[in-house]
């Protein structure tokens, strides 16, 4: 059963979105994926945001460029964590319009924002929010922070020689 929701605006987030599909998968978490847009496909949207948690989902990341409504609109249909990833998209300025979008948010519906084009990061924000209640997950997420600190350690004493 998927524990993790990951949803995008459209099929061309796929590629920063991957990226934390890819990690989940490092930490053994199921995840379900599916593209979900919150002005092309609202009554699609209001579905995912107000069922996902009767479904067994735990949190769920969503991506989005432009506007980037489709965190902020899920988060306000949810009781789960929801993890924003803006997208530097075709029509977007930079991606701060996706930052802003995803960051502004008023009181009493918050999202979680990584950087932009961070699914890598929403994947393991999500890892480290189960590992809060699974051990098997922890003991994972424990393992990866060990393994970047050596990646780090062997780097400096490569860089000495």
């Amino acid at each position: 059963m998927a524990q993790i929701g990951i949803i995008m605006g459209s099929q061309s987030d796929l590629p920063v979105m991957e990226k934390a599909i890819e990690i989940l998968k490092e930490f053994e978490i199921e995840t379900e994926v599916d593209i979900v847009s919150a002005h092309r496909t609202p009554d699609k949207m209001m579905e995912y945001g107000t069922m996902a948690h009767q479904r067994g989902i735990k949190a769920i990341i969503a991506g989005a460029g432009g506007a980037a409504h489709l965190p902020g609109m899920i988060a306000s249909l949810t009781p789960l964590p929801v993890i924003g990833v803006p997208i530097k998209s075709s029509n977007s300025i930079d991606g701060w319009d996706s930052v802003l979008s995803i960051l502004q948010m008023p009181g009493g519906v918050p999202v979680a924002t990584v950087a932009l084009n961070g699914g890598k990061n929403a994947g393991i924000l999500a890892a480290q929010i189960i590992g809060s209640q699974d051990t098997e997950v922890l003991k994972r997420v424990i393992e990866y922070k060990k393994e970047l600190k050596q990646k780090v350690l062997d780097s400096s004493k490569k860089i000495k020689k």
